[in-house]
């Protein structure tokens, strides 16, 4: 079996309130970084795995985003999947 990376990025969909991201944006602004107009906060989770080929790694990853990485009624999801170089 190959071994594997994914970078998955969880964000907030643009409707839902995102209030860590209001915090940012009031910090940034009161340490003078006057042209920040929004900021959105999310995750990022980064996964080690094996499986026999990079399709079956993505189809792996888009399953962990559906049943527990992301919520699907307020967040969306967006991963890519990398081989791992051999040593």
């Amino acid at each position: 079996m190959a071994r594997y990376i994914a970078h998955v990025n969880v964000m907030l969909r643009p409707l839902v309130n995102d209030p860590q991201g209001l915090v940012v944006a009031g910090g940034l602004q009161s340490l003078g970084f006057t042209g920040v107009e929004s900021v959105r906060a999310g995750k990022r989770i980064d996964i080690t795995l094996e499986a026999a080929s990079e399709a079956a790694a993505t189809t792996a990853v888009r399953e962990m985003c559906q049943k527990l990485l992301a919520n699907p009624v307020i967040e969306d999801f967006e991963f890519e999947v990398a081989a791992l170089a051999t040593a």
